[in-house]
């Protein structure tokens, strides 16, 4: 797909042939290089999808980075990093492999230390950049070397218990490090709980305010000046306090610095070099706008913060085609409002993530009963299963991959206690443009191995209601997982059935060989089994195994008996997945039984333009998978 906007030139970014480069313009080129970089954003996200509104908040703040230090000597360590767009230009990742970011012939959404030698360390959950900006400032005094290393974090991931921890252990750490508190109130969806409002304090007292703007206005006019604000700066720490209340990261024994106009090229720069030469850790509360400099998306901060591709004249995403099937998420999301709308005791619980798991339907229709927490997945995992000790029956809507981090919680306060919290685990199998930090392949093979939980996977939308409701009849930890985007277009019933737990769904019968398939890989059983009878005279069995724990070993071990072979198919790890649920079973039974398992190998993997073009590239495409039974079976292949 060719971008919009082909024939705009870039003359200054397109000159670029390292990052020290931005040290020779002056600051008429400089203004200049911010709108050809914020024109160069809008235009191939407009074509690739991406996180356009971080992106165009930080442009200032990252030429300001490689004006004051030196990378990649000095390191850089982006919170999340969906906002390294600039970085990634400004170090001569531009050209056609930019254009066709995020998909299979491009670069990364995030940053990836195996993509550029700038990128100090990878990143895609955020709260991550404080704790390993501090473990390599550590090593660096423990070698003996001079390098810079500045942590950018967002204000959203000072709700991340991790990035305490980590502003816990600066000082006894390191005395040598600048922290980038990059402050635009919003993470994805606006920012919740006590450090945001604590944030807008320092942003909106008045008198701290006026003293810093007046004062550095006046001596920036006289001679001498400049050193005049070096010795204030130093000064600051004490007066500050007297017009505050208190700086929470002083407490800490960081310097506070700020607020800082994220937007003003000048002053990040004097800031930034203050902080570079201080026998301190700094911390730099730098103000942005999230989406500067395009209209559509400072006005829709939530939708445009990672966007589909959309028009550039209107800002709308490219609408659906007519009668396209509803998400899951948006299925999730209907569906918990109207489950609760009938039981005042069901509470959604989300971690900064309402739009995209669906539950804003819930904040909409029912705010009473529906709570966001931040980015702060550990603390929503026990805050539920404190809820649950009360009576209350939590949904937990938080996606595979950032459930991971909340493991510990699920297994010690959760399980272990049988408290009857739900996991609805969107963006379950793969999250094809962003990669291995966001594809949900491990959560079969985590959860698998957890005593007292009850997991299943729907086929289609309509037995994703079906397990809510099974879930919500239960009395023991459930969780469901389903994928990203558009179902079957399978109907939802009027009223949801309750499904008996670890009982699969005989879908079609089969003398030769069965295969045993969850979620979106019924529908490729489905066809194989076609393919097999058509070509091959072959009578494939499908079943929906719905449920991966319990496994309805009566089921499959009659399978087993009756089946020259056993395939299991699953949009997950094969290490510790269905398939090896399978074979153990088999094992424990002494079943005499063949397997052949089809899942993601023992790899990370890559992202891609979309989840055919992974497949393809990893051998599970329907051919490999119809190859690779026939293979199991002894047969020829076709093209032989």
């Amino acid at each position: 797909m060719k971008n919009q906007d082909q024939n705009k030139s870039y003359p200054l970014l397109e000159g670029f042939k390292n990052p020290q480069d931005i040290k020779q313009l002056d600051s008429n080129q400089l203004n200049d290089l911010s709108e050809e970089i914020r024109h160069k954003l809008i235009s191939v996200t407009s074509v690739s999808g991406g996180h356009l509104g971080p992106n165009l908040g930080v442009v200032e703040l990252t030429m300001a980075l490689h004006l004051v230090f030196d990378s990649p000597k000095d390191q850089f360590v982006f919170d999340t990093s969906h906002q390294g767009y600039v970085h990634k230009l400004l170090t001569g990742r531009r050209g056609e492999k930019f254009e066709a970011i995020r998909s299979t012939e491009g670069y990364s959404g995030f940053l990836a230390r195996d993509e550029s030698e700038h990128d100090a360390f990878g990143a895609g959950h955020a709260g991550t950049a404080l704790s390993a900006a501090l473990g390599m400032a550590a090593a660096r005094d423990l070698r003996g070397s001079n390098e810079h290393v500045v942590a950018i974090c967002g204000d959203a991931s000072f709700t991340c218990g991790i990035t305490m921890e980590a502003l816990n252990n600066v000082t006894s750490a390191t005395q040598r490090l600048v922290i980038i508190l990059n402050d635009n109130e919003w993470s994805i969806s606006k920012n919740v709980g006590a450090i945001p409002r604590y944030l807008n304090e320092l942003l909106t007292n008045p008198i701290y305010n006026r003293l810093h703007h007046d004062v550095g206005t006046f001596l920036n006019k006289v001679p001498g000046g400049e050193q005049l604000i070096k010795i204030g700066q130093k000064a600051e720490k004490g007066w500050k306090s007297i017009v505050l209340p208190s700086s929470l990261f002083e407490k800490y024994g960081v310097r506070y610095l700020g607020p800082i106009d994220g937007h003003d090229l000048d002053a990040l720069r004097k800031n930034l070099e203050f902080a570079r030469d201080s026998d301190e850790p700094i911390l730099l509360h730098v103000v942005t706008k999230k989406g500067r400099g395009y209209k559509p998306a400072l006005e829709h901060s939530e939708r445009m913060h990672g966007t589909s591709p959309f028009d550039i004249e209107s800002g709308r995403s490219k609408p659906k085609k007519k009668g396209a099937p509803p998400n899951y998420q948006d299925v999730f999301g209907r569906a918990i409002t109207r489950f609760a709308q009938k039981d005042k005791k069901i509470i959604g619980i989300t971690g900064a993530m309402p739009s995209g798991t669906g539950l804003s339907h819930l904040e909409k229709n029912l705010p009473e009963q529906f709570h966001d927490v931040g980015i702060a997945e550990e603390h929503a995992v026990l805050f539920a299963a404190g809820m649950a000790t009360k009576g209350f029956r939590p949904i937990c809507a938080i996606y595979s991959t950032f459930l991971q981090r909340a493991f510990d919680q699920i297994i010690h306060d959760v399980c272990i206690q049988k408290l009857p919290v739900i996991f609805c685990m969107d963006r379950a199998g793969l999250s094809p443009n962003d990669g291995p930090t966001h594809h949900g392949l491990f959560d079969i093979a985590y959860i698998r191995c957890i005593p007292n939980a009850v997991s299943m996977q729907p086929k289609d939308e309509d037995e994703l209601v079906d397990m809510m409701q099974t879930a919500l009849d239960q009395n023991l930890p459930a969780f469901i997982r389903y994928p990203r985007g558009a179902g079957l277009g399978v109907p939802i019933k009027d009223k949801p059935n309750s499904l008996p737990v670890g009982q699969a769904e005989v879908l079609r019968h089969g003398e030769d060989l069965t295969l045993w398939a969850l979620g979106p890989m019924v529908q490729d059983a489905l066809a194989i089994s076609d393919r097999l009878r058509a070509e091959d005279g072959l009578e494939a069995g499908v079943v929906n195994a719905r449920f991966i724990k319990p496994l309805d070993t009566k089921l499959l071990l009659r399978n087993a008996k009756a089946s020259r072979l056993i395939v299991s198919m699953e949009d997950g790890v094969l290490k510790g997945g269905l398939g090896s649920a399978i074979a153990e079973t088999l094992m424990d039974a002494d079943a005499n039984a063949t397997l052949h398992r089809i899942g993601w190998p023992d790899e990370f993997i890559q992202h891609g333009t979309n989840v055919s073009r992974i497949r393809e590239d990893y051998g599970l495409s329907r051919d490999d998978m119809m190859e690779g039974i026939r293979k199991k079976l002894h047969i020829a292949p076709l093209n032989v």
